[in-house]
């Protein structure tokens, strides 16, 4: 049981490690946020359905509950990385990615209201921890400050993100984890054909090869092997183990575009990745 839960949170932190890729892909991919993610879904979702067709994965979606979970969850996907790539914008990839880790927080306090689960006072103190570090890590409380905007932004994000897992979490063991992604590409697409009418894509032909990168490792493969692992560990378990993809994010970025990080960014990120240690320990525990 100790070798298959290394292996799940090893699969669970390569996920998060291609997920990673985001930060620096939305901060410079010279697209509006909202043209990079329609971009990226319709993308991710031709990947997507080809892996499925090589892998004969039943695409059906088998009640009309279900269609409209998809269509809820397919939302807050959207919402989620909109949001995200807004709060990239206005500030770094360092803040940015490590604004959204207050889901943790989030999903800790929504996970009891969607399934059986109790509240558990030690990912509550968990989610507490990341928290304080997102607190360290905001250089200046004004609302003029584009940082604390975007700061906001990504708070915003988690909270949607934190919806989105929670939603999804019930499908897991009805659904292979590439059609439940597939399923929410379209629903993302579709949201966003509005996007068509009034955003810039002046830049669009320069910048594919990066929309494709994002496409195909950061969503099709990263996200696809994160929703998978929620077969393995409640939505709170995973969302803490994967609060290292912040880490991840920073060091992609410094060792790519040369974005470095200030002390506050480590004593910040430092808090976190406690977390995610203290929660992988934790949760093996549980499953021996």
């Amino acid at each position: 049981m100790e070798n298959l839960h290394g292996k799940n949170v090893s699969f669970l932190l390569l996920g998060t490690l291609f997920v990673s890729t985001s930060g620096v892909l939305g901060k410079y991919i010279a697209l509006p946020a909202e043209a990079i993610i329609l971009c990226r879904a319709i993308l991710a979702a031709v990947f997507i359905y080809i892996f499925c067709k090589i892998k004969k994965i039943d695409l059906k979606i088998k009640s009309r509950a279900d269609f409209i979970s998809f269509i809820i969850s397919g939302f807050f996907m959207g919402a989620h990385w909109v949001t995200y790539f807004i709060a990239l914008k206005l500030s770094n990839v360092a803040l940015g990615m490590l604004s959204i880790y207050t889901f943790p927080v989030i999903t800790a306090f929504l996970e009891p209201f969607f399934s059986k689960q109790k509240l558990n006072p030690v990912h509550i103190f968990l989610a507490l921890i990341v928290l304080i570090g997102v607190y360290i890590l905001v250089p200046d409380f004004s609302l003029e400050s584009n940082d604390l905007k975007g700061i906001l932004f990504g708070i915003l994000s988690a909270f949607c993100y934190a919806l989105r897992n929670l939603t999804i979490k019930k499908h897991v063991k009805d659904y292979n984890g590439s059609a439940l992604m597939l399923h929410q590409m379209i629903v993302v697409a579709v949201l966003l054909i509005p996007v068509l009418f009034f955003s810039d894509f002046s830049n669009l032909q320069s910048q594919i090869p990066l929309l494709i990168v994002v496409a195909l490792i950061t969503t099709a493969i990263g996200h696809t092997m994160m929703v998978h692992s929620l077969k393995h560990f409640t939505v709170t378990t995973a969302s803490i183990i994967s609060s290292v993809q912040p880490i991840f994010g920073i060091i992609i970025a410094y060792l790519f575009v040369n974005e470095i990080p200030t002390l506050h960014t480590f004593i910040g990120g430092s808090l976190i990745l406690s977390t995610v240690v203290i929660e992988s320990f934790r949760s093996g525990k549980q499953t021996t």
